[in-house]
C-alpha cells in the first residue's frame, strides 16, 4: 500500500460480482461526498445496463460516476487506457477532495490503476481483426496452437480456456513484433497516493445465493429485451460475456430458454469464483464482514 501523500486516498471496494460493491460505495461516497470510478470493463459501454448490473439512474444521481456508459459497444478500450484516463481523472478530482473511490470487479482494472501495468503497444483495429479473425476460424483450439507456436513461455502459464487472454496476447505479439512474455515485467509502479482496498467477505454458499437472486432480478428487469436490441451486434467484443453468450444462444436455437437462464448463474458463478482467486493473492485486501462493512471500512480511513 503506497503511502507517499496521506491527503490524497484512493478507497478501492472491489470483490466478486454479487457482492454488494455497488451499495458500499455509494453509502461511502455520499459520507465522504466524494466520486465514484467505476472498475468494470462492461460497464463502460452503453446500451446493456441490465446485463452488467450497472449502477441505475438512480443510482447515479447520489453520487458522481465516472466509467459508466461511455463507450459505443463497438469501441475498443483497454486496461492500459483505464490506467492513463483513471488516474488523470484522480489528479483533477483531488484538487478538490483528498478522497476518491474505485468500484469494481474487473481486477485488471483495479491492478491497472494501484500497481501499474507493462507499456505494451496500441493495438490497431487491422490486428484487432487479424487476431479475432484465428478465433473465429478455428475457435480456442487455434489460439492454442498459434500462441505456442509465437511464444511459448506465456502459452506455458496463460489460462488456455480463456479465448481473450489468448487474443489479447496474440495482438499484443503481432503489433510489437516480439514476444508477450518479452514485455512482461511484473513490476509494480509507486503512487503518490495512498490506497485502501477492500472487498466484502461473504461465505460463498451465500455469495451464490446472492448471485442466483441477481439473474432472477436481471431476467424481470429484462435482460432477454436488451439482449434482443444488441443481437445484430453480437460479434463485437463487448457483448461477449455471461449473459448476453447465453441469450444469443437462446436466439440461434441452440440452447433452450430455461437452459440458458440456469447456464447464466452458473457462468456467473465461475467468473466470481475466478475473482475470489484473484483476490486471495493480494495481500493488500483488507476483507469485510457483510453485515458491518460501512463501518470497518470507514475505520480503514
Amino acid at each position: 500500500m503506497s503511502q507517499n501523500n496521506s491527503e490524497s486516498t484512493l478507497i478501492v471496494i472491489t470483490g466478486p460480482t454479487g457482492s454488494g460493491k455497488t451499495s458500499l460505495s455509494l453509502s461511502v461516497a455520499k459520507k465522504l461526498n466524494c466520486h465514484i470510478l467505476s472498475a468494470d470493463s462492461r460497464q463502460l459501454y452503453r446500451d446493456i445496463p441490465i446485463g452488467t448490473a450497472a449502477p441505475t439512474i438512480e443510482e447515479l444521481q447520489e453520487a458522481p460516476h465516472h466509467f459508466v456508459g461511455t463507450l459505443g459497444l463497438e469501441d475498443y478500450y483497454s486496461a492500459a487506457q483505464y490506467e492513463s484516463d483513471a488516474l488523470n481523472l484522480l489528479g483533477q478530482l483531488w484538487q478538490e477532495n483528498r478522497y476518491a473511490l474505485m468500484c469494481g470487479g474487473s481486477m485488471m482494472y483495479v491492478d491497472a490503476v494501484c500497481r501499474g501495468i507493462d507499456e505494451l503497444p496500441t493495438i490497431s483495429a487491422a490486428i484487432r481483426e487479424k487476431a479475432m479473425a484465428i478465433y473465429e476460424e478455428g475457435g480456442l483450439s487455434l489460439l492454442q496452437k498459434t500462441l505456442q507456436r509465437l511464444d511459448p513461455e506465456y502459452y506455458g502459464i496463460v489460462d488456455k480456456n480463456n479465448h481473450k487472454r489468448l487474443v489479447h496476447a496474440i495482438e499484443i505479439i503481432m503489433e510489437a513484433g516480439v514476444p508477450y512474455s518479452s514485455l512482461r515485467t511484473g513490476e509494480v509502479k509507486q503512487r503518490d497516493f495512498r490506497i485502501v482496498k477492500v472487498a466484502i467477505n461473504y461465505e460463498r454458499e451465500q455469495l451464490f445465493d446472492r448471485i442466483n437472486r441477481r439473474v432472477d432480478k436481471m431476467i424481470a428487469e429484462g435482460l432477454e429485451e436488451e439482449a434482443r436490441r444488441v443481437y445484430h451486434l453480437r460479434h463485437l467484443n463487448s457483448l461477449n460475456t455471461v449473459g448476453y453468450k447465453e441469450m444469443f444462444a437462446y436466439f440461434d436455437g441452440t440452447m433452450d430458454y430455461e437452459t440458458a437462464i440456469a447456464r447464466i448463474a452458473k457462468n456467473t458463478r465461475v467468473y466470481a469464483k475466478k475473482q475470489l482467486t484473484w483476490l486471495k493473492k493480494d495481500p493488500t485486501i483488507h476483507f469485510l464482514n457483510p453485515s458491518t462493512a460501512f463501518e470497518e471500512l470507514m475505520a480503514l480511513i
